[in-house]
C-alpha cells in the first residue's frame, strides 16, 4: 500500500461551504455556523476526488516526524500568528472585502516571534523565500519536541529519544477488525505526519485513561481507511454519519493521487462531535510491546514501560485499558 498524504497544511472541504448566522456548535462563543451544500467543490474534482482514498479523521492535536540533531525527532504543531496590529488590519480587510488573498502582508514586522527551532510546513505558498500566512493569517508550523520542555510533556509521553520509538496506534497486520498498541521506530515514521489523541487531548473524545493515569497514542494519517464509503452525495454522507457503525468517527479526510487532502466535518453536515460511542471504541485492541530488545531498561513511569506490564493483553476496547503505577 503506497504511504498516504501528510497534513500539512488547512484542508479543504469536499463540499463548497457556505456561513449560517446561528451559534457555532464546534467552537464556543463562535456566532456562525460553516454549512455544506450539495455541490461538490472545484478543489475535490481538480484533485479526482472518486478515485481517492476516503480515510477516518481522528480527532487529536497534528504531529509531524522529521530529523532534529541528527536524529528523527517527533515536532509538534505550531502556527506562526499575526500580532495585534496586523490581525485587527487583517479581520478589517476581511470584513470589507472578503478576499483573504489580496490582503498585503509584511512578513518581518507582521508576525509574533517563534522558537529558532521552528520550521514552516511544506507545501505552503512563499515570497522571495518567505513563507506566506493561509487564508487565515496563519503561517502553519513545526517546533520539535524536547524531553523536559513541559508545554509538550504529552507529546514527550509518547516519544522514547534514547530509544528512538514512539508509542503508536493502528489496526493489527493481521486482523483489520483489531487495533494494536506498539513501540514503532522513528525511523520508520520519518516524513509522515500523525494525530496525537489522549486524555488531556482535544477533550479526550475517546475516553482513553485517566486523570491520575493518563494516555497518550500516535495515529499515522490515513492509518484508518474506511472500506464501505457511500457514493458522494450529501444527503447520502450525512445517513452514513447517522445511521452506520462505521459512521461514528469525526470526519472524513480523502488521499487524493496528486497528494492533495480532502475533508467533511460531521460539523459540516449540521451534526454533533464529539459523541458518546465511537467507530474507534467500538474495535478490540491488543498490546504488543516487545520491548525485550532494548538493552536498557524504560524510565519505570513512562508509558512505554507501564504499557509492556500488560503486553499481549486483549482489551474489548480503547477505553478500558487502565495503567497503574
Amino acid at each position: 500500500m503506497r504511504r498516504l498524504g501528510s497534513v500539512q497544511r488547512k484542508m479543504p472541504c469536499v463540499f463548497v461551504t457556505e456561513v449560517k448566522e446561528e451559534p457555532s456548535t464546534k467552537r464556543e462563543h463562535q456566532p456562525f455556523k460553516v454549512l455544506a451544500t450539495e455541490t461538490i467543490s472545484h478543489k475535490a474534482l481538480d484533485a479526482d476526488i472518486y478515485s481517492a482514498i476516503p480515510t477516518e479523521k481522528v480527532d487529536g492535536t497534528c504531529c509531524y516526524i522529521t530529523n532534529y540533531k541528527g536524529q528523527p525527532y517527533l515536532w509538534a504543531r505550531l502556527d506562526r500568528k499575526p500580532n495585534k496590529l496586523a490581525e485587527k488590519r487583517f479581520k478589517n480587510f476581511l470584513h470589507s472585502k472578503q478576499n483573504a488573498k489580496e490582503f498585503f502582508w509584511n512578513v518581518e514586522e507582521d508576525f509574533k516571534p517563534v522558537p529558532e527551532c521552528w520550521i514552516p510546513a511544506k507545501e505552503i505558498e512563499q515570497l522571495n523565500g518567505n513563507p506566506m500566512p493561509d487564508e487565515n493569517g496563519h503561517i502553519p508550523g513545526w517546533v520539535p519536541v524536547e524531553k523536559n520542555n513541559k508545554q509538550y510533556c504529552w507529546h514527550s509521553s509518547v516519544v522514547n529519544y534514547e530509544f528512538e520509538v514512539a508509542l503508536v496506534l493502528k489496526h493489527h497486520p493481521d486482523d483489520p477488525g483489531l487495533l494494536e498498541i506498539s513501540a514503532v521506530p522513528l525511523s520508520d515514521l520519518l516524513e509522515q505526519t500523525l494525530e496525537l489523541i489522549g486524555t488531556n487531548i482535544n477533550g479526550n473524545p475517546y475516553g482513553l485513561g485517566s486523570k491520575k493515569h493518563p494516555l497518550h497514542l500516535l495515529i499515522p494519517h490515513g492509518a484508518f481507511q474506511i472500506r464501505n464509503l457511500p457514493t458522494l452525495k450529501h444527503n447520502d454522507l450525512l445517513s452514513w454519519f447517522e445511521g452506520c457503525r462505521e459512521g461514528k468517527i469525526e470526519g472524513i479526510v480523502w488521499h487524493c493521487n496528486d497528494g492533495c487532502l480532502i475533508k467533511v466535518h460531521r460539523h459540516h453536515l449540521g451534526l454533533c462531535w464529539p459523541i458518546p460511542d465511537t467507530y474507534m471504541n467500538s474495535k478490540p485492541v491488543i498490546i504488543n510491546m516487545n520491548l525485550n530488545k532494548y538493552d536498557h531498561a524504560f524510565d519505570t513511569k513512562s508509558l512505554f514501560n507501564l504499557l509492556s506490564k500488560i503486553d499481549n493483553q486483549k482489551f474489548g476496547r480503547l477505553r478500558d485499558i487502565i495503567l497503574d503505577v
